[in-house]
């Protein structure tokens, strides 16, 4: 559902994004993570048609972003970050508002009003003010503005922005519950954000994608295993080395060891036996997965080696 080659984006001498390249099938929501100034609102925009590309090209929704912009944004429900909503206005005509400039036709606004309020929990304050909303109802109002329409690509940039724990808590849910009707693209530098309602990370460091991954393959890499022994340090580490299955091991303090492992339980079970062959007393064994967030470090630590 989106296709992107090689985009490439300049203001002025200094490139915003360069050479991005990546794909988001139908049906996934996708994470599009990275620090602020890394470069994802520049993408979006592109890939919403707000902003043309310096060079490279993408495709959404089959419909090419610069030779068919405008039908581009009629298969895109696009979310900014601040959202440019009319405090002015109350929310049931806003919405009709947007239906309206979407080119919804004149007798599916209505239901088309309706069950975007009703998808988005917006039922008890159609009738105010969008200028005395809260914040959290603010975010709910532009996620229906962008559902307005039922496009199938959904581009969300940092929806939970300023919302407290609650409102974050529906704001995911709501996310969550858009596949497989949509494809979703999300924005965001908070990476909880991306492991609570994605299916797949894109890390984006200083306009340039560094790394892509899987939450399962995520969840399933960098194994680690924690141990605590009993027994002389050079015993232990030799134990260790001789187990298959262990790529390397690090002391974190006396008694104290990080395995790194390429299988699960079945290593866990070899160190096991091999320290109690070896004779030293086994205390502890915790199995610790890679997150996110270390993913993240590692993926921007590698980009930067290589660009030295």
């Amino acid at each position: 559902m989106i296709d992107v080659r090689g985009v490439t984006k300049y203001y002025g001498a200094v490139p915003a994004v360069h050479d991005v390249t990546f794909r988001v099938g139908q049906g996934e929501v996708v994470g599009f993570l990275g620090p602020n100034g890394a470069g994802k609102t520049t993408t979006m925009r592109i890939l919403t048609g707000y902003s043309p590309p310096s060079r490279g090209s993408a495709t959404v929704a089959g419909c090419d972003i610069c030779e068919a912009p405008l039908a581009v944004k009629r298969r895109v429900g696009y979310m900014p970050e601040r959202v440019p909503l009319y405090d002015e206005m109350l929310v049931s005509s806003f919405l009709r508002y947007a239906a309206e400039v979407k080119g919804v036709a004149r007798r599916e606004r209505r239901s088309e009003v309706a069950r975007v309020v009703e998808r988005c929990g917006l039922g008890p304050i159609q009738t105010r003010l969008v200028g005395h909303l809260s914040k959290g109802f603010r975010q709910r109002v532009g996620l229906a503005q962008a559902l307005i329409g039922n496009p199938p690509v959904l581009i969300l940039d940092e929806p939970t922005v300023g919302l407290d724990p609650q409102q974050i808590v529906d704001i995911r849910r709501m996310i969550s519950g858009l596949a497989p009707a949509h494809t979703v693209l999300l924005s965001t530098h908070i990476l909880p954000e991306v492991e609570m309602t994605c299916q797949r990370a894109l890390i984006i460091h200083e306009g340039r994608i560094v790394a892509e991954e899987s939450m399962a393959a995520l969840a399933a890499s960098g194994r680690r295993t924690e141990i605590e022994v009993r027994g002389p340090r050079d015993g232990v580490l030799a134990a260790l080395g001789a187990v298959q299955g262990v790529r390397n091991v690090s002391e974190q303090g006396p008694g104290r060891y990080l395995v790194e492992v390429d299988g699960g339980a079945p290593a866990r079970e070899r160190i096991a036996a091999a320290l109690v062959s070896a004779g030293h007393g086994l205390l502890a064994m915790k199995e610790h997965r890679r997150t996110l967030e270390e993913a993240f470090i590692e993926a921007v630590a590698s980009e930067e080696g290589s660009a030295r």
